[in-house]
C-alpha cells in the first residue's frame, strides 16, 4: 500500500491547496478528469469568455441607438469555440504537466473511493494518508424525464463545446447558467425557449431584480415559467418536451441546466465515518474539517455558496490549516459577493429584501436608476439600476444588488464597505466618488438611503 502525508481528491480549486509550502512533504492529487475542474474547464471562465462575444455581438446589433452605422452579420461560432477552448486546453495541459513534473507531488489520473477512515482505493491502486482533502465537486443534475427517455441532451459540461448552434434551443432552468448560456446561443442565432418551474427567472435574486431580469428575458426569449417538464418524448434533432399544463415544446436540442448536485455520492463517504447533509453536501466545521479526523473538504462539494470565489478561499483555509493543526484559521462566509454574466449584468452581496422581511428585521431600501446618472444617459440605459438595504437603527448595510452594465464590478465597493463594516452614511459621504462615471449610481443610491434613514 502506498502512503502519502496529504492527499487531494480534486484538481480544480483543491489543486490550490498545495505550493511550495508543502515541498517537504509527500502529496498527491486525484484528478479523473481535467486539471482546473469545472471553472476553467466547464463552467466560468469557458463561459464568460462566450459571453463576452455575446455582448460584442449585442453591442453591434444596437449600434443604432447611439448614432452608429453597423451591420450585425454573424457570431462565427466554430471559431469563438475554438478560440476559447484551444486556450482553456492548453492552460489544463500546463496545469497538470506542471504537476506530473514536480518532485514532491505524484499525480493519479483515476477516480477515488473510499477504504476506510484514510485509506483510498485509485482505480487499481490502494493508498493511505496522514490528511485527505476532498475537492470533488459537483455534477450537472438531470431530472428524471430526461434522464429516463434516453434522448440526446447537452448539460453545461457539453454544450459549450458543440460544433453548431441549434436553431431552435429549449432550456430547462431559470438559474444563472440559464441565463448565461441563453445569451451565448441567442448570440449564435439559436432561438431560445426557457422551461422553468418557478415563476420568475432568477429566483434566488432580490425580488426587484427577478422580477426586472424576467420582464427583460421575455421580450427576447419564449418563456414557459410555472411548468415542470413531465416527459420528453421525439428522436434527436426533433425533440418534444410534454409540460405539466400539457403544453409540447419543440425543439432541436435541449440544455438542462436544473441545478447541480455534490460528487459526494460517488466517494463512499460513509466507509470514512464522513457525514453530508441531505442534499449531498459534506459536513464541515468553520476550519472546513469533516467529521472524519485528518480529513477536510472544500468547494461544491461542501460549500453552501457554489462559486469559485469561494472555493479558492476555502482552499486557502485547508492549505493553513493543514501545515498548521496548532494555529487553526477559519472560513469567513459573512459577505459572499456572487454576479451572474447575462444581460444585463446582475450582482448581488448579502440580504436581499425577501430575507430582510422574512426575518422580521427592521430596514430600509432604496434604489437609483442608472437612467438618472450621467453615464447612464451616455449609455441609454433605461433598464439599469441598483438597491441597497440596511439596519434602520445603525445604518450598517445589509444587502445590495444591482442590475445593469458592469454590475459585476460596480458591486465591489458595497462588498469592501459590508466586509469592513462601513454604514451607509460613511461610505457615501466620505470617499469623492468620480463624476460621471458609473459608479455615481451606487453613491446616488446610498443617498437615497440615507434620507430614508435620517426621517
Amino acid at each position: 500500500m502506498r502512503h502519502h502525508d496529504v492527499i487531494v481528491i480534486g484538481a480544480g480549486s483543491g489543486n490550490l491547496v498545495i505550493d511550495d509550502a508543502f515541498s517537504d512533504l509527500d502529496v498527491a492529487i486525484v484528478e479523473e478528469r481535467r486539471f482546473g475542474g469545472t471553472c476553467l474547464n466547464y463552467g466560468c471562465i469557458p463561459s464568460k469568455m462566450l459571453v463576452y462575444a455575446a455582448d460584442i455581438a449585442r453591442t453591434v446589433r444596437d449600434a443604432g441607438r447611439y448614432n452608429v452605422d453597423a451591420d450585425f452579420l454573424r457570431l462565427r461560432w466554430t471559431e469563438l469555440r475554438d478560440r476559447v477552448f484551444n486556450r482553456l486546453d492548453a492552460e489544463e495541459a500546463d496545469g497538470r504537466a506542471g504537476r506530473e513534473k514536480s518532485d514532491f507531488v505524484t499525480v493519479y489520473r483515476d477516480h477515488a473511493r473510499f477504504l476506510g477512515p484514510k485509506t483510498l482505493q485509485i482505480g487499481a491502486v490502494t493508498v493511505e494518508a496522514d490528511q485527505i482533502v476532498i475537492a470533488a465537486g459537483g455534477r450537472p443534475t438531470v431530472p428524471p424525464p430526461v434522464s429516463e427517455s434516453k434522448l440526446p441532451y447537452e448539460t453545461s459540461d457539453t454544450i459549450m463545446r458543440i460544433d453548431t448552434p441549434p436553431r431552435r434551443l429549449a432550456i430547462l432552468g431559470g438559474g444563472y447558467i440559464a441565463a448565461e448560456l441563453a445569451e451565448v446561443f441567442a448570440a449564435a442565432g439559436s432561438e431560445i425557449v426557457i422551461v422553468e418551474q418557478a415563476g420568475r427567472l432568477l429566483g434566488p435574486q432580490d425580488e426587484a431584480v427577478a422580477a426586472a431580469f424576467t420582464e427583460l428575458a421575455g421580450e427576447r426569449f419564449e418563456l414557459r415559467l410555472g411548468r415542470e417538464l413531465k416527459k420528453l418524448e421525439g428522436e434527436p434533432g426533433a425533440l418534444r418536451l410534454v409540460l405539466d399544463d400539457g403544453a409540447v415544446v419543440e425543439a432541436d436540442s435541449l440544455l438542462v441546466v436544473a441545478g447541480r448536485t455534490p460528487n459526494s455520492d460517488r466517494l463512499d463517504l460513509g466507509k470514512a465515518g464522513i457525514k453530508t447533509y441531505d442534499d449531498g453536501r459534506v459536513v464541515v466545521d468553520e476550519y472546513q474539517r469533516t467529521d472524519a479526523d485528518g480529513i477536510y473538504a472544500l468547494g461544491d462539494i461542501c460549500s453552501p455558496y457554489p462559486l469559485k470565489h469561494v472555493a479558492n478561499r476555502e482552499a486557502e483555509v485547508v492549505a493553513h490549516n493543514l501545515l498548521h493543526p496548532g494555529d487553526l484559521r477559519a472560513t469567513d462566509h459573512d459577505v459572499v459577493p456572487a454576479a451572474v454574466f447575462t444581460s444585463p449584468q446582475i450582482a448581488s452581496v448579502g440580504a436581499t429584501e425577501q430575507d430582510c422581511r422574512d426575518a422580521g428585521r427592521d430596514y430600509v431600501a432604496a434604489s437609483h436608476q442608472y437612467a438618472d446618472v450621467a453615464y447612464g444617459w451616455a449609455m441609454e440605459d433605461t433598464n439599469g439600476f441598483c438597491k441597497v438595504l440596511a439596519d434602520r437603527s445603525t445604518g450598517r448595510l445589509l444587502g445590495a444588488h444591482i442590475m445593469g452594465a458592469q454590475a459585476a464590478t460596480l458591486i465591489q465597493p458595497l462588498v469592501v464597505a459590508m466586509t469592513l463594516d462601513l454604514d451607509a452614511r460613511t461610505l457615501a459621504e466620505r470617499p469623492y466618488w468620480i463624476h460621471p462615471a458609473l459608479t455615481e449610481v451606487i453613491s446616488n443610491a446610498l443617498r437615497d438611503l440615507n434620507q430614508q434613514l435620517a426621517r
